[in-house]
């Protein structure tokens, strides 16, 4: 760390931007991965720091951000480097029972004291014993119970966990939360992807139950369910909970209540009053109660009111 020896000395480390390398692009790359990097840094550090918060209290990332990108402004005019949020400060001032945001800017001004009035002091510091205070804190925040923790909910969380500890140890932060991302996306979108449709049935009566999001990718799977249903059954598709519905998963099932009658089997459709899925024609069944559905030709849908008028007729008579 420079020493100053007087208040124009101390000065003197501050520069100013030189401006003709404002069109270099090699500048514009650096400074994007840097502004990525540091937010990265920043946000994971904000998650850990409202772990160890005992009040439990959530930080405004946004704000975060946006005091962060307008710091690293000013101080790039006055010649300093990027700065983020770090977790060994921001830990150090949790356990020393900090709860406002004047424990931040107190750091602050003492960290500026510190430089400018004992900076032979500081480069005392071994850097040992600096870099015992990181390890310490790495696995305050990292301990074996957290590992345990994440283990026991399972492999869907655990493996992504691991896996970006692992991709940032062996690569760099970026690379290492990038791929910890794709992996999270993966597991997530599997989670999704099994849970999306439930079906149970006993003896000859199905139901079949379509929820969260529900993609083309699960076309298959229904479809070859649907198909397995034996004659003279009663389906009910429940579709109230579902969120999305891709339209060839409507087709799918649009075109199993058409056939179904070949086999004999009965088919309630239930859809939701408030998301409207995409179905074709919903036909009112006999007894007003449920809804069958009819996807067809006009010629087939007015066949099927005609009959409903004869039906009408012969009670009337």
């Amino acid at each position: 760390m420079p020493v100053a020896k007087s208040a124009s000395d101390f000065l003197s480390f501050f520069s100013t931007p030189d401006w003709s390398m404002i069109g270099n692009v090699q500048i514009w790359t650096l400074a994007l991965t840097i502004a990525l990097v540091a937010s990265l840094e920043s946000l994971l550090s904000i998650e850990a720091v409202d772990d160890l918060d005992p009040y439990q209290r959530v930080t405004p990332t946004n704000r975060e951000l946006k005091a962060q990108g307008v710091g690293n402004l000013l101080s790039g005019l006055i010649g300093g480097i990027p700065v983020t949020s770090v977790i060994v400060r921001s830990s150090a001032n949790v356990n020393s029972g900090a709860k406002t945001k004047m424990s931040t800017i107190y750091h602050g001004i003492f960290l500026l004291l510190s430089v400018a009035f004992i900076p032979v002091v500081l480069n005392l510091i071994p850097k040992a014993c600096l870099a015992a205070i990181l390890i310490f804190t790495g696995y305050k925040l990292a301990k074996p119970s957290l590992f345990k923790a994440f283990y026991k909910k399972g492999w869907d969380v655990f493996l992504p966990f691991v896996i970006t500890i692992a991709a940032i140890l062996a690569t760099d932060l970026l690379k290492g939360v990038i791929l910890g991302i794709i992996v999270g996306l993966f597991f997530s979108f599997r989670s999704n992807f099994r849970k999306a449709v439930f079906v149970v049935n006993d003896d000859t009566r199905y139901l079949f139950r379509l929820r969260k999001d529900v993609s083309f990718l699960n076309k298959a799977i229904i479809k070859r369910k649907l198909e397995e249903v034996p004659e003279n059954a009663h389906v009910i598709i429940d579709t109230k909970r579902a969120d999305y519905i891709d339209r060839d998963v409507v087709e799918t099932i649009e075109d199993f209540t058409l056939h179904a009658p070949l086999k004999n089997i009965k088919v309630d459709l239930y859809t939701s009053g408030f998301v409207d899925h995409g179905f074709s024609y919903k036909v009112l069944a006999n007894n007003n109660d449920d809804a069958s559905l009819q996807r067809n030709y006009e010629e087939v849908i007015e066949s099927v009111l005609h009959g409903n008028n004869n039906n009408n007729a012969k009670n009337k008579n």
